[in-house]
């Protein structure tokens, strides 16, 4: 199975607790897929949204494509993504939850298919993402410290 991840959201992990994760497919245009394999995308401010059991991506920058001619692709249009009815549906369910929300955290290529991840999210204080950063912190001194004694 050939990934590519295009892009990734760090800022959702460092914004959000993400309980699950699920893929999606993304409809797309042409010069949208070349600018994507080119790596021209920005997903830190986007986020999904449910309508009409519908599932669509807003605020997600792909920017033009150089090459692209007069029908070159709007670069925050809302876009759709493909779920199952299922997922859909159990994922309205958890939207529906108070404090949970969709936030879209990698977008890559699965053999030749763009897809993107997206993680239901619970919203951090800031207290936990202080404690985040403390427990991270720590991870790197140990790691640092077991390596240097190694030598």
């Amino acid at each position: 199975m050939g990934i590519k991840i295009i892009a990734t959201n760090k800022k959702a992990y460092h914004d959000y607790f993400i309980d699950d994760v699920y893929e999606a497919g993304l409809v797309l245009t042409g010069t949208e897929v070349k600018s994507l394999r080119l790596g021209m995308v920005n997903v830190k401010e986007a986020f999904c949204r449910i309508r009409r059991g519908e599932v669509f991506i807003g605020n997600m920058n792909i920017s033009p494509y150089e090459q692209g001619n007069r029908e070159n692709h709007e670069p925050t249009r809302e876009r759709k993504l493909l779920l199952h009815k299922e997922e859909i549906a159990k994922l309205t369910r958890k939207v529906e939850e108070k404090g949970l929300t969709l936030v879209p955290t990698k977008i890559y290529f699965k053999e030749s298919r763009a897809k993107i991840e997206i993680g239901v999210g619970r919203g951090k204080k800031m207290h936990d993402k202080r404690e985040t950063l403390k427990e991270k912190q720590h991870a790197r001194e140990t790691a640092r410290a077991i390596r240097d004694h190694q030598r």
